[in-house]
């Protein structure tokens, strides 16, 4: 039987080794990949991560699971033979949040962590690779580092479907954008099956009022919008980008989140980052990883998502794209019925023909020997699964550490104003109050109580 850990389906070893598809998790983090993709029936086989913080954090939930830690000591004869690999390389040579000191992309000793990865591919060659990485890898160095993703997997035989994907729309509500990979050996149309449904989804209505609509919390008073910004990997302190960070408001105070209601804002259950009990740190510090940790993780929910799709395609009986079922099924992806929504607005391109030139990728596509077809795609799927920020919110007492003091209150003011940016209400009112200054409003209108 199925063992429960928090809210997370935990597998025996029997059960693991009895499972029909396994996954190799490269920069697996604090298993984000490998927790979704659990819960969708695929079992964890390998680990390689280099944090020591994750790893315990691994080791404390995976403890019979194989390990490496630096991924350019990986053996490729000695991975499992797991059907199913994934990926989050890191993103910091990409990432948009540092594109003013400038972004060295795939060139960076971070980001650049893919070539070992996609060596060991080619040795292996899995059924399936999926990788995660933030939006900024689409237009890194003009786009070009996208293409060398892409095409370094077509070029190993791999049907290639991408895809932009938004947490808030997979039932955790933190807007997290980021692109989704999916590569299957010599097939397609399963890579795409792996990332799109069989009918266009729609674009989400009002994305905005998510972030402008706040819920009360009838027990604690603590208010907040519907919808998290993203969770970033830093200490959860205050930042001069305040207007993008989530606070928690009350009448005249205000808190940065705690690690308990980031983990839940990535589909983690609560306390799943807390280390081995031999791991050995203070609590401020723990704090601290835990943060930087759970805003690099894969969202739970999303991934989840996707093996469940994965695992529907796998399952069904073996298909190929040959080169004579390419043409149909360019057509099939363009059509305005098809996943790809309006065949207007696909481009239809060769990898020969945009070499050393600015390429401006969409935010979907697929790729499949030389060509590539790509279009702007929804971020949701056809049904939204909902959720809301304040489900997630400490309803117990806080401790005092977590609540900013007036001088921080001052300078979140001082910088949103210099930005000429503007704060979620509640927060706006809450800050003005702690400084002794008259919000414009006392009261929160149309609040729903959680």
């Amino acid at each position: 039987m199925t063992k429960t850990v928090g809210n997370k389906p935990k597998m025996s070893l029997v059960e693991r080794s009895a499972t029909k598809y396994h996954l190799n998790s490269f920069f697996a983090g604090i298993g984000g990949f490998d927790l979704g993709f659990e819960k969708a029936g695929i079992a964890p086989a390998f680990h390689c991560e280099i944090n020591e913080f994750c790893n315990s954090v691994l080791q404390r939930h995976w403890p019979e699971v194989p390990s490496v830690r630096d991924i350019v000591e990986v053996k490729a004869s000695e991975l499992p033979d797991s059907e199913i690999w994934c990926a989050g390389f890191p993103c910091q040579d990409v990432s948009l949040a540092r594109s003013w000191r400038g972004r060295d992309g795939l060139r960076g000793k971070n980001t650049g962590l893919f070539f070992p990865f996609i060596n060991l591919v080619k040795a292996r060659n899995p059924k399936v690779v999926i990788l995660e990485n933030v939006v900024g890898l689409l237009n890194s160095h003009k786009g070009n580092d996208f293409k060398v993703v892409i095409e370094s997997l077509t070029k190993l035989g791999y049907g290639v479907a991408w895809r932009v994907m938004n947490t808030r729309y997979f039932g955790s509500p933190q807007s997290r954008p980021r692109v989704y990979i999916s590569a299957v050996k010599g097939n397609l149309d399963r890579a795409i099956r792996n990332l799109y449904e069989k009918e266009f989804a729609p674009m989400p209505s009002r994305p905005r009022e998510g972030f402008l609509l706040p819920s009360i919390c009838n027990k604690t008073k603590a208010i907040v919008p519907q919808i998290s910004y993203c969770i970033a990997a830093t200490s959860g302190r205050h930042t001069g980008t305040d207007w993008s960070r989530s606070y928690v408001s009350y009448h005249d105070r205000v808190r940065r989140l705690t690690p308990a209601e980031c983990e839940g804002l990535q589909g983690f259950p609560v306390g799943w980052t807390l280390p081995a009990d031999n791991f050995e740190q203070s609590d401020e510090d723990i704090d601290t990883l835990r943060y930087h940790a759970i805003g690099n993780a894969v969202s739970v929910s999303v991934v989840n998502w996707i093996g469940k799709r994965i695992i529907s395609t796998l399952s069904k009986e073996e298909s190929s794209c040959a080169a004579g079922e390419w043409d149909q099924i360019l057509q099939a992806a363009a059509n305005a019925s098809d996943s790809f929504g309006d065949e207007k607005k696909v481009a239809i391109r060769k990898f020969s023909d945009i070499e050393k030139m600015e390429i401006r990728w969409q935010s979907g596509g697929c790729a499949y020997q030389d060509t590539i077809l790509d279009t702007s795609v929804s971020p949701a799927p056809i049904r939204c699964i909902g959720s809301k920020f304040i489900e997630h919110v400490e309803s117990k007492s806080v401790d005092d550490k977590y609540f900013l003091s007036p001088n921080a209150a001052e300078g979140i003011i001082r910088r949103v104003n210099n930005q000429g940016r503007t704060l979620f209400k509640p927060l706006s009112d809450a800050l003005h109050r702690m400084v002794g200054l008259d919000p414009q409003v006392d009261e929160v209108d149309n609040h729903q109580v959680a």
